[in-house]
């Protein structure tokens, strides 16, 4: 059945002389022409029902394996030390091993967590969404299944940090193995407990400094500064305060034009510098006692000292007298110093007596 004009070609063929040979061509094959009958709406109707996709239709597993990285990992701890091995393969192919050393002590269970976090974290840097991991201890994939409860204070900090880490990822399927399917794996773990790690140039290796889970507890303390002399700069240009007394306000208006608070840090003008930052006393004695003492610091004078402190950028009232006072009490500037020979009064003349009178 066709629409094209090909019944002339069948019919009569003698018409044109080009057609011939396409006569010719077809003459030993039985072909008829018949023309197309209409098309029914149904048949179409019935074409685009069978050929659209619905919400029911099961998946195909293929594409639901699509992107899919895979993760294996084993943890090793001997007397040597403890350490992880871990290969990830990504969806086209290639390959990255790793091998973890642990600078703790960490039982076989515990370098099992370590190792899967670890990879999991490397994982989440790359930025894959879809990852099936893979590991020989039953303990880990029992507790992350639910089939095992976590008793120990140690499980359930990794069990919890590991749960904390599932919403970066669409999903993250962990699966049991036989030991014998984790060989790669299991042979970095133990490269990564050999006493001459350091000579290997094959596979990237990194330290651990401390576990996954022993984050140190931090306590905010409010520190509350005593007033000192940024406080009515700090009052009147946040807060549009002014002191009682109106000759107080009146001076501190004045000097204010000088000031200016920017992102809680309260800035002074300067004639040929930037805009020079402000410190108070605590802040003030840690820069005199660095830049006077510190890594780069050379011991140098006073006057030396609170100019340098200038160019860097700082600033407060006192910080020439500051200086001054800072390297007088200098223990290793009064010890090394050049001792001065100047008297302290001028000398004056004794008449001495006439020997023979």
């Amino acid at each position: 059945l066709t629409d094209k004009p090909l019944k002339q070609v069948l019919a009569k063929p003698d018409t044109s002389g080009r057609l011939v040979k396409w006569s010719v061509e077809l003459g030993e094959y039985d072909v008829k022409f018949e023309a197309r009958p209409a098309i029914k709406s149904q048949v179409l109707a019935d074409f685009v029902g069978d050929n659209t996709p619905t919400e029911c239709m099961e998946e195909n597993p293929s594409e639901s394996e699509k992107g899919i990285w895979k993760l294996s990992v084993d943890g090793s701890s001997c007397l040597t030390g403890s350490g992880a091995g871990l290969v990830l393969t990504s969806p086209y192919g290639w390959t990255l091993e790793y091998a973890l050393r642990f600078k703790f002590k960490a039982t076989n269970n515990e370098a099992e967590w370590e190792a899967l976090i670890a990879r999991l974290t490397i994982a989440k840097h790359l930025e894959v969404k879809r990852i099936e991991a893979s590991s020989d201890s039953q303990l880990v994939v029992g507790l992350e299944n639910g089939e095992y409860e976590a008793r120990e204070d140690l499980m359930m900090k990794y069990l919890t940090h590991f749960q904390g880490m599932k919403s970066a990822f669409e999903v993250l399927r962990i699966i049991k193995v036989p030991r014998e399917e984790n060989v790669r794996a299991d042979q970095l773990s133990k490269l990564a407990t050999a006493e001459d790690l350091e000579k290997n140039q094959t596979v990237l290796v990194d330290y651990l400094e401390r576990p996954t889970i022993s984050q140190a507890e931090v306590m905010d303390i409010d520190d509350l500064q005593e007033p000192n002399w940024m406080t009515p700069f700090v009052i009147w240009l946040r807060d549009g305060i002014l002191p009682e007394d109106p000759v107080e306000a009146r001076k501190l208006v004045y000097r204010a034009n000088r000031f200016q608070f920017r992102d809680g840090i309260l800035y002074k003008r300067s004639f040929s510098f930037p805009w020079l930052r402000c410190l108070n006393p605590t802040e003030a004695d840690y820069a005199l006692r660095e830049v006077h003492e510190g890594i780069c610091g050379n011991h140098t004078g006073g006057r030396t000292l609170s100019h340098k402190l200038l160019r860097q950028g700082y600033y407060w009232p006192t910080m020439h007298q500051d200086a001054i006072n800072l390297v007088r009490k200098c223990d290793k500037c009064q010890r090394n110093a050049n001792i001065s020979r100047r008297h302290s009064q001028p000398l004056t003349s004794i008449t001495a007596p006439w020997p023979f009178v």
